[in-house]
C-alpha cells in the first residue's frame, strides 16, 4: 500500500452485518472503495473495513474490468523456456519428475475442484521418490554451479526446488545479480555492494533537514512497517534487523521515485534476508542475531538483499506504481482463471457478491508470503525466481492453485463468512507436500491454458 494512503474508517457494527453499496453507485466507485479498503488491510488491520464487507448489490459488467485490465502477454526472456520445452525435459530428468509433472500425464485429470483433493497419495510416493534423488539432483546442481552457468539449465533445475545451502548462490545469479561467468563474480559482487554502501550515505545516513516532506514522511512509514513484518518469527523482531530492513527499503524507494516506498514491499526483503544471512549464521533462523556478525559482513547483507529486491521488482514496478495497475490485471486475469477451471466455485462467489479483489489483492502485493507459514516461503521462492521475467503470469497460476484448494469448503460459505475465511486461511500447518501440490497444478494449469489463451477470454 503507497505510504500516502487515506484510512478507511471503520463502525464497529461493519464486522458484523453485511451492508449493501448504493445502486446508483458507479462500477468505478465501487471499485476504488474496494481498492482503498483492501489497501487499509495491509496496514495491519485483521478485521475488513465496512466497505470490504459490503456485497455488491448487482455483477459488475466484464467488459468494464476489461478496459482496466488489458491483456497481459506473458514475456520470455532469453533464458525462460515455454511450457512444451519444460514438459519434454522433465521427462528426461527424473529429478524433476515428482512436482514439475509432464502436460500429457495431466491432461486427463478433472479441471474441476475434485482433483484438488484427489492426489495426495500419488504426491506422497512422489516425495518419497524426491528424497531418493537428492543426491542425484545435488550433483546436478554442483556441476552446473561450476565454471560459467547455462541461466536455463539452472532455472529448470531450481523450479523444484533448491538445496537449502545452495540458495544464496543460485538465487543471486536466477535474478541476474551475479554473473553467470564464476571469474568475474566476485569482483561485480564487490563492486556492487560499494554502491550500495554509497547510496546509503547519500541517501539515508543524513539528517531529515537535508530531506523533503514526502521523504521524511515515507521514512516514518517504513520505520512503523518494519516492526509488523512477519511478526511471528521472532528474528525479525531484533531491532537490528529492523533497522536493515529500513536501510534497504528507504534506499530502494528513494532510488525508484515512480513507486516510492509501497506497503508490501517490506514483506519481500524477508526472504532475501533470511537466505543470504545463512551464508554467514548456522542453525535456526530464530535463534540468529546480527549482532554476531561484523559491520562489514551486515553491509555485504544489506547489499545482497537490495540488488536482489530491484531485480525482482523491476520485473513487476507496476505492481506498486499509482493505482497499482499491475495487481488489477492480474487479479482479473485470476477470476477469469478460476472461471474456467471451477466454474462452481466461481459461480458461488459471483451469486455471493465477492470480489477477488477483496483477497487476492494482498496475495500479489506480498506473494503470499502472509498467507502461508514463512518457512515455506524459500522453497516457493525457488520456483519465483526460476520462472523469470514471466513470474508475473506464473502467479496467476499458483494463487489459483491455491485458492481451490479450498474449493468445497468455499462452496458452503456464505459471503461474510468467505471474506473471513480468505483473510485468516488455514495453511498454519501446512508441510512442503502441500505446497509442492500447489505448485504441481499451477504448471498443469499452466501448461493447458497458457499457450491457448482463448481459452481465458471473457
Amino acid at each position: 500500500m503507497r505510504s500516502n494512503s487515506t484510512n478507511n474508517s471503520n463502525s464497529s457494527s461493519s464486522s458484523n452485518h453485511r451492508l449493501r453499496p448504493d445502486k446508483a453507485e458507479s462500477p468505478d466507485s465501487r471499485f476504488n472503495q474496494t481498492l482503498r479498503s483492501v489497501q487499509g488491510l495491509l496496514k495491519g488491520r485483521s478485521i475488513p473495513g465496512k466497505v470490504l464487507l459490503a456485497r455488491r448489490s448487482d455483477p459488475l459488467d466484464d467488459s468494464s474490468w476489461q478496459d482496466r485490465s488489458p491483456k497481459y502477454e506473458r514475456s520470455l526472456s532469453e533464458n525462460d523456456t515455454g511450457p512444451s520445452d519444460r514438459t519434454d525435459k522433465s521427462m528426461e530428468e527424473d529429478d524433476k519428475g515428482p512436482f514439475k509433472p509432464s502436460t500429457h500425464e495431466n491432461l486427463n485429470k478433472s479441471n474441476s475442484s475434485s482433483d484438488v483433493h484427489s492426489t495426495p497419495k500419488e504426491v506422497q510416493k512422489s516425495a518419497i521418490g524426491a528424497r531418493a534423488t537428492d543426491s542425484a539432483r545435488v550433483m546436478k546442481f554442483t556441476k552446473e554451479l561450476s565454471g560459467t552457468v547455462t541461466l536455463e539449465r539452472l532455472r529448470e533445475l531450481a523450479w523444484s526446488g533448491v538445496p537449502p545451502y545452495m540458495r544464496p548462490t543460485v538465487w543471486k545469479l536466477l535474478l541476474g545479480y551475479a554473473p553467470p561467468n564464476s571469474d568475474r563474480r566476485e569482483g561485480v559482487l564487490r563492486r556492487k555492494r560499494l554502491e550500495y554502501l554509497d547510496c546509503v550515505a547519500q541517501f539515508y545516513d543524513i539528517p531529515d533537514t537535508e530531506r523533503t516532506d514526502e521523504e521524511i514522511t515515507m521514512l516514518r512509514q517504513i520505520a512503523v512497517d518494519c516492526p509488523r513484518t512477519v511478526p511471528d518469527v521472532s528474528f525479525f523482531q531484533q531491532a537490528q534487523v529492523q533497522k536493515s530492513m529500513e536501510r534497504i527499503l528507504y534506499t530502494w524507494a528513494i532510488r525508484h521515485p515512480a513507486s516510492g516506498y509501497v506497503q508490501g514491499i517490506n514483506d519481500l526483503v524477508t526472504p532475501f534476508l533470511v537466505i543470504f544471512l545463512s551464508e554467514y549464521l548456522e542453525g535456526s533462523v530464530d535463534n540468529w542475531s546480527l549482532s554476531d556478525l561484523s559491520t562489514e559482513k551486515i553491509s555485504y547483507l544489506e547489499a545482497d538483499c537490495y540488488w536482489c529486491l530491484t531485480k525482482l521488482l523491476d520485473g513487476m514496478q507496476d505492481h506498486y506504481t499509482f493505482a497499482q495497475p499491475g495487481i488489477q490485471r492480474l487479479v482479473f486475469k485470476l477470476k477469469e482463471l478460476v472461471r474456467r477451471i471451477d466454474e462452481p466455485v466461481s459461480r458461488h462467489m459471483e451469486e455471493q457478491g465477492l470480489e477477488f479483489l477483496q483477497f487476492a489483492f494482498r496475495w500479489f502485493n506480498c506473494l503470499l508470503i502472509r498467507e502461508i507459514p514463512f518457512h515455506l516461503i524459500s522453497r516457493l521462492w525457488d520456483t519465483y525466481l526460476a520462472e523469470g521475467d514471466a513470474l508475473p503470469d506464473f502467479l496467476v497460476y499458483i494463487f489459483a492453485s491455491f485458492l481451490l484448494t479450498w474449493s468445497d469448503k468455499l462452496q458452503k460459505l456464505e459471503f461474510q463468512e468467505m471474506v473471513m475465511f480468505l483473510q485468516h486461511l488455514p495453511t498454519e500447518n501446512w508441510t512442503h507436500l502441500e505446497l509442492e501440490m500447489v505448485l504441481s497444478r499451477a504448471f498443469m494449469w499452466h501448461s493447458m491454458f497458457n499457450s491457448s489463451p482463448s481459452h481465458l477470454a471473457s
